[in-house]
């Protein structure tokens, strides 16, 4: 069986537990935690980065973009990234919008301030960066809006690996509370549709110890 590397609320992490779920692909999960300093991680690979992919065949495989690629060379009935050219494109511009960009903007100084600061050194959150990862998520929120009212999904009529990008870290930001959905109802009903497909139940049953999720963040009706 196939070895993930990760780390729960990590969205890197996240998008590639959604990919293996929708290719029905069994993976063993072991958890990493991203304030200590693991030499079999490192070992594995240098740089330290989640996730981290073993395949039994293969080897290891580092990186969340490299790792979604290489499922998608890998599996026979694949369906996540389109057909022509110039589709692929577009969904590889919002997969690196979301694993760039809005990792740098939001999801990582958040993960930071409100978790990796607490079990490290037991330091306070950053009022000011926990504004300014909030202000820039209200930013990103505005263009999924726009996005999800153009077509079906993000990058066009089908789901795509730019969805579950997407998911997966607005999945962090949901398990916080950190949403006000009335503001982006065309991002809500396409996060629904997402919620309630198979392989977003087992991010649904993540609990941090000492941190449990907002309230609404596992139903599928909200």
């Amino acid at each position: 069986m196939a070895i993930l590397h990760h780390y729960p609320l990590a969205a890197s992490s996240r998008l590639i537990r959604l990919q293996c779920g929708e290719y029905k692909l069994e993976l063993d999960l072991v958890t990493q935690l991203p304030w200590l300093r693991d030499e079999k991680l490192l070992a594995l690979n240098p740089a330290g980065e989640l996730p981290v992919f073993e395949d039994e065949t293969y080897g290891v495989i580092s990186g969340a973009r490299v790792i979604s690629e290489w499922l998608e060379d890998i599996v026979e009935d694949n369906f996540l990234m389109p057909e022509k050219a110039g589709e692929r494109a577009e969904v590889r511009r919002l997969i690196d919008w979301f694993e760039g960009k809005f990792t740098l903007e939001v999801t990582r100084p958040l993960l930071r301030e409100r978790v990796i600061k607490r079990f490290q050194s037991g330091e306070a959150a950053s009022s000011q960066i926990l504004r300014a990862g909030l202000a820039n998520a209200q930013i990103h929120l505005g263009y999924v809006d726009w996005l999800a009212g153009q077509y079906s999904w993000l990058a066009g009529p089908d789901i795509s690996l730019a969805d579950l990008s997407a998911a997966a870290h607005i999945s962090v930001l949901d398990y916080f509370g950190d949403i006000d959905w009335r503001r982006y109802p065309e991002a809500k009903l396409w996060y629904m549709k997402l919620k309630s497909r198979p392989s977003f139940r087992p991010l649904l049953s993540d609990i941090l110890v000492g941190m449990p999720p907002a309230s609404h963040y596992s139903n599928l009706d909200f």
